[in-house]
């Protein structure tokens, strides 16, 4: 077809909404420290801002709800006497704040309740009464840039120091209990979902995955080769791990890992964003599967759906002011009322912080149980003592998003493994085997047919269950409803999400119910249901099934040939089945052989009439079961063209990309 499909997604029309003037944070004054971290962090009720101060350091906390012009005097955050590089606020109290510093110290601090940032008190000398830390956390050698809380159990902060360590504190008691040891000061860090496995990018490029309890290293490999720093991001409730950095030729790229299998190297090949020349910082939307791409240095934020290991461009939202800083607040806070899908944060020139929103554009204002999943609550799953001690669970705890939408009581419950990609070959194994021993018991079958068992069959085809013994054959011989069985999963599999595909819906809810067809055999509903039983659709195709069973009983008739049946979207390439893989012929071959028992007319009324009774019409069966086998060798071979020829582009590139490579080095040698 000449036309280029659009890929199917509820998140297509995504928009990002730009504040008005009086939801501004205004006269904000961020630091000019050029330390690579995120300047401005936010839990949804408060927004913590790295100050440019002129002696010490400090930071600004200012409520969600305070906008406008700041005054020129403001309380801050005291206890360092470095700037401040980093802050980080506790998951589990919204009242509470971590900083690091270039003094090699983590300070923790309480907001308190009646704080306010444009109406503050003073004191005598007209200062603003500044919040000073409740505790300090030494032990680094060196300056603190990062910090992360763990997202599962309270009280347990990570840190990284240019001494090229990660420590692991218990905050309550101030120890540093674990120390990861880097050869390069680390860049970038994230918490798997659970909790027990740490990723880290350093200077050195490379990426780490750690059992952070066991201080053990699983994996590391090559990241990015440019020269700039990395970021990393584990990709919600999965396996995989998001890279951004740089490529040798510094165009700004985006890197896919399984975080258990770092030595297979990235995931398909690394997305190439552009050549700006602003780090990329990685945030991901776990409920929707979104991971937003903010450059600093620039207003771009584009964003993309993670399916299926691949990242699908959706949109870009576009802005002339540029970002040094960046927050996401959780997704507890967002405004379900308009649907908002991410709630975010970003600097502006240095001298005030701008709110976006993206939203998805619907209509109805019910609640939409599809983009708003179950969100990580703010009570922890397990206390830091349980955690360092070695207990584990599958992740926060949850809380339903409709029960803050409808204003009902919360109720907590614990979050379940999600990874598709590990549950989903483990069940479908077991049903491909048992699809191989049914098709070699029919093999048998076939291979010696009794006269005396085919005619009791004929004659019972289609009686319902209760009639005596001779319903007892019928129930145990269930030939067509395997074989259609088998073409039903035949089909999911060929209709499963590609990249190579134009279309494609990847949310589950969003699929056909599996309903029980007139056959009896459980198959994904793509069609209308039929309104008459004794009548039916095959791909498009309607049969008469009366007319059909007196010609299959009839002598005379011969049996339509299955290539001329089928329904066809535009020109083949080839009519007969010469191209066709052997498999694929022989199974078509076998659904059609001549040795399957014929349909005798029903005793007491057709059986498709009789719901629940699974028999039905075998000759149509058959038939359906062909057309759906042969429908997939065509579709089958686009798919190959297609992955070919994308091959072949691949290629074309690559060799570009070597010439120009050859090109700058024969330049720099000369």
């Amino acid at each position: 077809m000449s036309g280029k499909f659009v890929r199917a997604s509820k998140y297509r029309h995504v928009f990002g909404q730009p504040p008005k003037k009086e939801l501004w944070y205004d006269n904000v004054k961020v630091t000019l420290n050029a330390w690579d971290s995120n300047l401005v962090k936010t839990n949804g009720k408060f927004i913590s801002v790295n100050w440019n101060t002129s002696a010490g350091g400090s930071f600004g906390v200012i409520p969600v709800v305070e906008h406008g012009k700041a005054p020129e005097v403001v309380p801050l955050f005291r206890g360092h006497t470095a700037q401040v590089l980093d802050t980080d606020f506790d998951p589990f109290d919204d009242n509470r704040i971590a900083s690091s510093s270039d003094d090699a110290r983590i300070g923790i601090f309480e907001i308190p309740e009646d704080y306010s940032f444009y109406h503050n008190e003073v004191d005598e000398e007209g200062e603003a009464k500044d919040v000073h830390a409740i505790k300090m956390l030494s032990g680094h050698g060196r300056k603190v840039g990062h910090i992360l809380f763990h997202p599962i159990a309270k009280d347990v902060l990570a840190s990284s120091s240019l001494d090229r360590t990660v420590k692991i504190w218990n905050v309550e008691t101030g120890e540093d209990l674990i120390t990861l040891a880097h050869p390069e000061m680390v860049t970038s860090m994230s918490f798997s979902y659970d909790g027990n496995y740490l990723a880290t990018v350093a200077r050195d490029k490379k990426l780490r995955v750690w059992d952070v309890r066991a201080q053990k290293l699983l994996g590391e490999c090559q990241a990015h080769e440019g020269a700039k720093s990395q970021r990393v991001i584990w990709l919600g409730n999965s396996d995989r791990l998001a890279t951004s950095g740089f490529s040798r030729l510094s165009e700004r790229q985006v890197g896919i890992w399984d975080a258990f299998h770092l030595e297979n190297g990235h995931i398909g090949s690394f997305y190439t964003v552009d050549q700006a020349p602003g780090i990329l910082m990685p945030f991901y939307d776990d409920g929707n599967r979104i991971l937003f791409l903010v450059g600093k240095g620039d207003g771009n934020i584009r964003y993309y759906e993670f399916q299926d290991d691949h990242l699908y461009l959706l949109s870009e939202y576009l802005s002339t002011d540029p970002q040094r800083g960046f927050a996401v607040a959780p997704r507890r806070s967002l405004n379900l009322k308009d649907n908002e899908i991410m709630k975010c944060f970003k600097t502006v020139v240095d001298t005030r912080i701008e709110p976006i929103s993206f939203y998805v554009p619907r209509k109805s204002e019910e609640f939409q149980h599809d983009i708003y999943p179950d969100a990580p609550s703010d009570k922890p799953a397990l206390t830091a003592e349980e955690w360092f001690s070695g207990k584990s669970v599958e992740g926060p705890l949850l809380v339903n998003l409709r029960a803050l939408f409808e204003g009902s009581p919360i109720e907590l419950h614990a979050s379940k493994k999600a990874d598709q990609r590990k549950e989903q070959p483990e069940k479908e194994q077991p049903k491909k085997k048992e699809l191989r021993k049914e098709e070699s018991n029919e093999g048998k079958m076939r291979d010696e047919p009794k006269k005396e068992e085919i005619k009791k069959e004929n004659n019972t085809a289609d009686v319902p269950e209760g009639l005596g013994s001779q319903t007892s054959s019928l129930s145990q011989d269930r030939t067509v409803d395997k074989l259609l069985e088998k073409s039903s999963a035949l089909d999911a599999l060929n209709n499963a999400e590609d990249p190579s595909k134009d279309t494609s819906d990847w949310d589950g809810e969003d699929e056909e119910p599996v309903k029980k067809d007139s056959l009896g055999s459980s198959s994904p509903q793509t069609s209308k249901p039929e309104k008459n039983p004794s009548e039916g659709k095959l791909n498009g195709v309607t049969k008469d099934a009366s007319s059909t069973v007196s010609k299959k009983n009839d002598p005379t008739e011969t049996e339509p040939d299955v290539n001329t049946a089928l329904p066809t979207d535009g020109p083949l390439e080839s009519k007969n089945h010469s191209s066709e893989p052997p498999s694929m012929r022989e199974s078509a071959e076998k659904s059609v052989s001549p040795e399957e028992p014929k349909v005798e007319k029903p005793i007491h009324g057709a059986a498709s009439e009789l719901p629940g009774t699974g028999t039905g019409l075998k000759s149509m069966g058959l038939k359906q079961a062909a057309e759906k086998l042969s429908l997939l060798v065509y579709n089958l071979e686009g798919v190959v063209e297609k992955l070919t020829k994308a091959n072949i582009e691949k290629n074309e590139r690559l060799e570009q990309l070597e010439t120009k490579i050859e090109a700058l080095l024969s330049q720099q040698k000369s």
